[in-house]
């Protein structure tokens, strides 16, 4: 199996050999013997683990392994101890959707300050077909079904091409030990219930199953690649950005043999989930609209009209729409108050040297009026003030130490054509600060 890994880590993953790599390590074969594969290359390793608290003695009995794994190897190891019941509670997680959160969320921060290159994680061919099997019954469509990434951006997964049995025998043969988490037996899962139930049946079935499913998972990538560039192509001829809403041009869309997919694939990221009402818009009278939790689609005669749904920001349209009075944002009340440049405020005031709090100042004429305030989305950036270029707001956040939980109060105030100005309480937006070319400007203050 080395011999394989090793020829696999050259082929797809060269970068790896110069780079410092953090391994997730649970205690369990899979992380173990990833951990001394990497060892075996002689690539710069330290090994990472959460004790989640969840089996009493035995959290704190891997916690223990895995220090001695490390010791043993004299490569570093860090340790995060999580409340993960707590935290489920708190953020209403399932247990396990809590522990992929702590985890994850530890992993970026700990890569940022460690000044570590990449995470690894053990994922096997195995995992990759339960996952298969769990987004199948969830009817994820076509992405769900195209596997686990290899690689994700910071996150690499090496194990991927090999199933179980290969990694247990090459720990039997090497004298590798490792911890056993009773839980995997337990039937009480859906993932267990495929792993113990339901791929024995496939393997006895077609003995070279786990081959086969490797090639189908390539042909679905592929599939999926071609849906991507065709929806690029699709959206240059009936999508169109005006200010801070989009027009979806039905006539265009009409053209289109399969509409339905067609939409889908272009608002699936926009949190809508009752689909045959959006489909049923194409054809509704005019001023119909539906909701998602973070959006509105309107039907607007010949077009579908895409907008955030300021229903969901707590405020109202007249507050948000109203840059000369008040807007709320959550228990909070902030004044916009036009000035002359004559007030001169103090550099420390605009923030040119450091994060303001809770009052900015910003050159009006750089902004699109009117302003209003939403909750940050994957994919949101902005040019944080002080700085050079453009930073997205999660790797922002983890800059800032900020949780999930503090993340999902954060509140961003915007412009007309939607670009970030504050986040606020955090950061102003280098775009819009003030120069000595500024003749109007805009002052945020909160309201006593």
């Amino acid at each position: 199996m080395f011999e394989r890994f090793n020829q696999h880590i050259i082929k797809n993953f060269p970068f790896l050999l110069d780079s410092k790599l953090l391994i997730a390590v649970s205690g369990g074969v899979d992380s173990v013997v990833l951990t001394h594969l990497l060892s075996k290359l002689g690539v710069e390793i330290a090994l990472a683990h959460v004790n989640f608290h969840l089996r009493g003695n035995e959290s704190d009995q891997d916690e223990a392994f895995v220090s001695s794994l490390a010791k043993d190897l004299q490569i570093p190891f860090f340790i995060y101890k999580a409340d993960t019941k707590a935290y489920a509670v708190k953020n209403k997680l399932s247990i396990q959707m809590a522990a992929r959160e702590i985890r994850y969320d530890w992993f970026a921060i700990l890569l940022k300050e460690k000044a570590y290159d990449y995470i690894l994680i053990a994922h096997h061919l195995d995992d990759a077909i339960e996952t298969f099997f769990i987004n199948l019954s969830r009817s994820s469509g076509l992405e769900g079904l195209i596997g686990i990434p290899q690689k994700n951006d910071t996150i690499i997964r090496p194990l991927l091409p090999f199933t179980r049995d290969e990694i247990v025998l090459y720990a039997n043969k090497n004298n590798k030990f490792w911890r056993e988490d009773a839980s995997n037996k337990s039937t009480k899962y859906l993932r267990n219930k495929i792993r113990h139930q339901l791929l024995p049946v496939l393997q006895d079935i077609h003995p070279e199953f786990r081959n086969a499913f490797l090639k189908s998972q390539s042909h679905l990538r592929e599939s999926h690649a071609l849906v991507k560039d065709y929806i690029v192509l699709v959206k240059q001829k009936i999508w169109e950005k005006r200010d801070d809403l989009i027009y979806i041009s039905l006539k265009e869309l009409a053209k289109l043999p399969n509409y339905k997919a067609v939409l889908y694939e272009l608002l699936k990221v926009y949190n809508f989930t009752e689909w045959n009402d959006v489909y049923g818009l194409v054809r509704a009278q005019t001023g119909k609209q539906i909701f998602s939790n973070t959006h509105f689609l309107l039907k607007n005669r010949m077009f579908l009209v895409l907008g955030v749904n300021i229903k969901e920001a707590g405020v109202t349209k007249q507050e948000l729409r109203q840059v000369a009075d008040k807007f709320r944002i959550q228990n909070s009340e902030f004044r916009i108050i036009e000035l002359p440049k004559e007030i001169n405020p103090s550099t420390e005031k605009i923030g040119f040297k450091s994060e303001t709090v809770n009052e900015i100042y910003f050159d009006k004429l750089k902004v699109i009026l009117p302003l209003f305030v939403r909750k940050w989305k994957k994919g949101d950036y902005f040019y944080p003030l002080g700085m050079k270029g453009k930073k997205k707001l999660s790797n922002f956040f983890i800059d800032q130490k900020i949780t999930r939980v503090e993340k999902e109060k954060i509140w961003l105030l915007c412009d007309a054509d939607d670009r970030i100005i504050w986040i606020i309480g955090y950061r102003l937006d280098d775009r819009f600060k003030i120069t000595n070319q500024t003749t109007d400007i805009i002052k945020i203050i909160p309201v006593k």
